[in-house]
């Protein structure tokens, strides 16, 4: 598995921007499957399912490659939380988190396209927002426009600002591919990126 073809199930350019990281080169592959909850389904069940049928439907078309697939949902007070769109928006949605807490859930999928062997976990990390100004959220939405951004914040950027404190072990989660989380995933698929040398 060391040198074989990866893909990601995933058109996300921030998704993209962190794969690339770990120095295996990778091509893109958007799969197209209804993402609509099932009834009662938890937001952990909800994103490890839809990681592994993002993975799925990819390695069909690719059956001799790895393909990696993620799926993220945030949740307030138990409810998700989508992208806002547009500033106003964003803006109602940072005054609402101003000194609360929202919890991201990440699944992700590993999936070897010549025995369709599945790995697979769900990364959970939450982030704990400062008592924000109205003048503090809107000049921090008015800089980075995070209009695509569930939560209407990009940590990479600006957005640290917002925050108190995290609770996980990858930040990168909230940029949608929790890195560590994914070379569990590797390593389980005998992809690990340190076995292989430069």
């Amino acid at each position: 598995m060391l040198n074989v073809q990866w893909i990601l199930a995933s058109s996300s350019p921030y998704r993209r921007s962190l794969l690339t990281r770990l120095g295996h080169p990778f091509d893109c592959h958007s799969p197209d499957i209804d993402e609509t909850a099932q009834a009662g389904e938890s937001p952990e069940a909800l994103v490890l399912r839809l990681a592994i049928e993002k993975a799925r439907a990819v390695a069909t078309e690719y059956p001799h490659a790895l393909v990696i697939g993620s799926d993220q949902v945030a949740c307030y007070n138990g409810a998700p939380v989508g992208k806002p769109g547009n500033r106003h928006k964003a803006i109602s949605q940072l005054q609402q988190f101003s000194a609360k807490t929202i919890t991201f859930y990440t699944g992700l999928a590993v999936i070897d396209g010549s025995t369709q062997q599945v790995h697979s976990t769900v990364e959970p990390f939450t982030v704990h927002f400062r008592a924000l100004t109205d003048t503090q959220i809107a000049n921090y939405v008015d800089t980075e426009q995070p209009y695509d951004c569930a939560g209407s914040f990009k940590s990479e950027g600006l957005g640290i600002a917002l925050f108190e404190r995290f609770d996980g072990r990858d930040p990168n989660a909230l940029i949608g591919l929790p890195m560590m989380a994914l070379c569990d995933l590797l390593l389980q698929a005998n992809a690990y990126p340190l076995n292989q040398s430069p």
